[in-house]
């Protein structure tokens, strides 16, 4: 399934708490795996800032040097590395490679060389993950990191389900993984409560309606999930609850069930082909604390291009 994983580097520490996660990953599915650095020219006032040719050769010669010495620090471990240095502006140089090397998952660190912020994510990594339409890992920088590359084991999964074929998706993922690092894998299901959105309180004839939905709903929800129980090829904690909202109780679980790794479909039940990522998803990017893995259900020919794009666009062509 990921054959070729993409590991975008700053040179930063905080860039490198990936390389544990890429062993992980890479060693559970026999993946190669591209370490990439891009050289971007800094800019003032809005124009190419000079730069002196010899200075120039000069960094480019210590980031190959540093990257060297990551692959190889990889390559001790078993993991297959190579790597590649860029010139260009960071995030569109990670889109276009990873578009024009069939690469199949992109492990990103939360943060890097501009340091921790009160953002979840930093600008590079949300245009990257905006942009890439391939599935993406993203490690929060701000977690502790194993200073053992070979040493990382996901201990409990969780992949939230909603009933839909599309959230199933990541199934056999999440199988490949748990096989592999001996992990329990943690099915969940919320069952929201239907809403009421009026002036006055709900009479008691509403509230009788409510419940007897989410009942309904969690009979429905409880077959779903024991069906999908024998059709997987290994055992599986089942967690279904019912809750006003539903995106608030994944997070709780996360921190309740002390979940390694958090694993999704970018869409579910709901989603379209709008955006490239749905409202649950979106959640977990912004506000998720534990190491997250997307994976993308659409094709980028069929997210619809936002108004910002198609002008971009257009301003290029003239």
């Amino acid at each position: 399934m990921f054959s070729h994983i993409l590991v975008p580097l700053d040179g930063s520490p905080l860039a490198e708490c990936v390389l544990p996660h890429t062993v992980a990953i890479a060693k559970a599915f026999d993946a190669r795996s591209t370490l990439l650095r891009v050289l971007e020219r800094s800019t003032t006032t809005g124009r190419l800032k000079s730069v002196d040719p010899l200075e120039w050769q000069m960094v480019k010669a210590e980031l190959n040097a540093y990257l060297h010495g990551v692959t190889t620090r990889l390559q001790e471990v078993g993991i297959k590395a190579e790597n590649t240095l860029l010139e260009g502006q960071a995030a569109e140089s990670v889109v276009q490679f990873v578009r024009s090397h069939d690469v199949k998952l992109i492990i990103l660190s939360s943060h890097g060389r501009s340091g921790l912020s009160g953002w979840n994510v930093s600008g590079v990594v949300q245009k990257i993950i905006l942009r890439a339409y391939v599935p993406t890992m993203i490690v929060r920088a701000y977690r502790p990191t194993l200073k053992d590359l070979s040493g990382l084991r996901y201990r409990r999964l969780l992949v939230p389900l909603d009933g839909s074929q599309r959230a199933e998706c990541v199934l056999p993922l999440a199988a490949t993984l748990a096989r592999h690092h001996e992990s329990q894998l943690v099915l969940a299901h919320v069952v929201p409560r239907p809403e009421m959105p009026r002036r006055a309180p709900p009479t008691q004839e509403d509230i009788n309606l409510a419940n007897q939905v989410t009942e309904r709903n969690r009979q429905e929800a409880t077959r779903y999930l024991e069906q999908l129980k024998t059709r997987l090829p290994l055992e599986a904690q089942i967690i279904l609850k019912d809750s006003d909202n539903v995106v608030a109780s994944l997070h709780e679980l996360v921190e309740r069930e002390e979940i390694d790794l958090v694993l999704l479909s970018a869409h579910g039940y709901s989603g379209g082909a709008k955006w490239p990522y749905g409202s649950v998803t979106i959640s977990f990017i912004a506000y998720g604390t534990t190491p997250l893995l997307i994976l993308q259900d659409l094709p980028p020919d069929e997210v619809e291009p936002t108004l910002a794009e198609v002008a971009a666009r257009e301003r290029k062509g003239h």
